[in-house]
């Protein structure tokens, strides 16, 4: 399976995806990953910043407010879409494309910085991906992304739950397994049954790699690593949403920085 080939399943994902995710049942992202990720971003204000696999552009709005001057692009047409219908609605000075993260449309160093929200894990062509993001950052930019964390999501996990339902552990397995491709299925699981039901599950082919060979890559791409993160939910966090109480047990994102060396 390629990129293009995964593209098309996200095109199929996009407008499910959007309802959803924009009706606020994106629990984990919009209560744990995003505001971790924002709090670990460098200043952006006055940069001009690349969001690589934007979706429908939520979270490349979250960076736009923060002063960047924002580019994005997805390889899913029907994302883009809707991220462009909202920056008509409410504009940011977002520029949206239609495009593949292996081959992006840009010039070489015209970017300060490049963010990846939760999108270059499904990416079957990662080294090219990596490769492309270095390429476009400027000598001294950065790029920084998500993913669900290698060690902790790999192709088997199961919650392990006491009498009253709260996760005490998290069983894996296969993690040295090569499922690249295997499409699971599922949805939001805080939407109604009533939503769920109208709309059709999400198909995601995934493309689980070690943690070691993440960081080879990236050392390989020209990277240098400069910070990690394994975000956890506050207590209160977990109060007003009990959902998120497995990521007290393990960590189940992965966050990254990662900077092009400044020339010379």
């Amino acid at each position: 399976m390629d990129h293009i080939a995964v593209g098309e399943f996200w095109n199929g994902n996009a407008e499910a995806w959007t309802k959803l995710a924009r009706a606020g049942y994106d629990v984990y992202r919009d209560q744990l990953n995003t505001p971790a990720f924002l709090a670990m971003l460098p200043r952006v204000a006055g940069l001009a910043g690349l969001d690589v696999g934007c979706g429908e552009g939520h979270n490349t709005r979250q960076v736009g407010r923060l002063g960047a001057t924002m580019t994005a692009i997805d390889i899913a047409e029907i994302f883009i879409r809707h991220a462009r219908a909202e920056e008509v609605r409410a504009p940011l000075g977002i520029t949206y494309h239609h495009g593949s993260a292996v081959e992006l449309p840009y010039a070489a160093a015209s970017f300060d910085f490049a963010t990846a929200f939760m999108s270059l894990m499904d990416i079957p062509e990662t080294a090219q991906a990596l490769a492309e993001a270095f390429r476009v950052l400027r000598p001294g930019g950065f790029l920084q992304f998500s993913m669900t964390h290698p060690c902790f999501n790999p192709p088997h996990r199961r919650n392990c739950r006491d009498e009253e339902g709260n996760t005490f552990a998290i069983e894996v397995g296969d993690y040295f397994i090569d499922a690249r491709g295997r499409v699971d299925e599922w949805t939001f699981g805080v939407a109604p049954a009533s939503l769920r039901e109208r709309l059709a599950k999400f198909r995601v082919p995934r493309f689980h790699r070690p943690i070691g060979e993440w960081f080879n890559l990236l050392v390989a791409a020209g990277f240098q690593i400069e910070r990690v993160e394994e975000p956890r939910p506050s207590s209160q966090t977990v109060r007003d949403y009990p959902l998120l109480q497995d990521a007290e047990v393990v960590a189940y994102f992965l966050h990254l920085r990662v900077r092009k060396p400044a020339a010379g």
